[in-house]
């Protein structure tokens, strides 16, 4: 893939979505989120510094409280992701332990990364348990913040993360292998293995959300792998569904999209 040397770069913020996270009911997808810990915990164990930034609390919240679909109201919305952020890092937090990992909880929001002072708290704080070698896990701060669940941040704040902690790369874990020519339905829908500059084209081709209980899509993920590019991060957006792909990424053979943007 252009002769991109995945296995070189050392501190990688990772990024999943509630399609991967979750079952359609809500819960908890336990097969899939025990082996994305175990993957993860072993490129650590490679020598990599990890970061994930996770979506789903307000998803994982619909499951535990038992409602039938992502709620429209947002009291409601914030009562969800207060349920299922805790649900999620008690879950994050026994997995990791598993292998001999501590895991810090960050909650963040959009405007942390725009005020100085608080860019530099966060900065430290990163910085400070990435040097510990603690994992720091990533949440926004969905159940105070209003502007946080009207437009999908957390592809967006995946980009910001990666941008303070001084990232070498951006993997966006989402439920297609990356970015299509077309809806990747469509039976001729070709994968785009590298992009360097964002098209009028790739926008309109990005699609809608695929999971009822995520916020975001493709076109979100494009503007996250801009956002990172601006800072010279490359972005990959690869299928979160078998967590081991990552494998194959830091292998230098997976199939993904890769943004090394120019």
């Amino acid at each position: 893939m252009n002769n991109f040397d995945f296995s070189a770069r050392k501190r990688i913020v990772i990024k999943v979505g509630t399609s991967t996270l979750t079952h359609k009911t809500g819960n908890i997808n336990i097969r899939r989120v025990k082996k994305m810990v175990e993957v993860l915990s072993d490129l650590k164990n490679r020598g990599h510094d990890i970061i994930l930034v996770s979506s789903g609390a307000v998803g994982v919240g619909v499951g535990s409280i038992g409602l039938q679909k992502r709620p429209a109201d947002m009291p409601t919305k914030q009562a969800c992701a207060a349920v299922g952020q805790s649900r999620l890092m008690s879950f994050y937090q026994s997995e990791f332990s598993r292998f001999n990992h501590t895991v810090a909880q960050i909650l963040a929001t959009r405007d942390v990364f725009s005020n100085k002072i608080r860019r530099e708290n966060i900065f430290n704080t990163m910085h400070t348990l990435l040097s510990m070698g603690i994992i720091p896990i990533i949440n926004a701060n969905d159940s105070v913040s209003i502007e946080q669940l009207d437009f999908d941040e957390n592809d967006t704040l995946s980009a910001l993360s990666a941008e303070v902690c001084g990232a070498d790369l951006l993997v966006i874990l989402t439920d297609v292998d990356g970015l299509y020519d077309r809806n990747p339905s469509e039976p001729d829908a070709e994968l785009i293995p590298v992009v360097h500059k964002v098209t009028d084209e790739m926008i309109a081709a990005a699609g809608e959300k695929g999971s009822e209980l995520a916020s975001g899509g493709m076109i979100t993920k494009i503007e996250a792998a801009v956002i990172a590019g601006e800072a010279g991060i490359p972005t990959v957006i690869i299928k979160g569904d078998e967590p081991e792909y990552l494998y194959d990424l830091f292998d230098n053979k997976a199939v993904c999209t890769l943004f090394d943007l120019k």
